[in-house]
């Protein structure tokens, strides 16, 4: 498993589903969304202030994320993306 440094977080794209009235139809969209599950958060780290950066993103938690500011990784054939915890935008319930 990929273990992310500073304040990255590894997040794991969710199925994209359409629906259709009661029928929902899986696969991917041409406005493909922005949303992931969190998958493994670095450790934050000490700034040059010497201010702790926390990492506010939980493992486990779907989140929205910025579309274009993700690094592309593919892990034992799982399709995973990088990101600064800066860049996750709003956590989704």
């Amino acid at each position: 498993m990929i273990k992310p440094l500073r304040d990255y977080v590894v997040l794991e794209k969710l199925p994209e589903e359409k629906k259709v009235g009661s029928i929902i139809i899986a696969g991917k969209t041409d406005n493909e969304s922005a949303v992931a599950n969190v998958v493994a958060v670095g450790p934050g780290y000490t700034d040059e202030e010497g201010h702790k950066i926390v990492v506010e993103s939980k493992v486990g938690q779907k989140v929205i994320y910025k579309k274009y500011s993700t690094t592309d990784y593919e892990d034992h054939g799982r399709k995973l993306m990088l990101i600064q915890d800066k860049d996750i935008l709003a956590v989704v319930d």
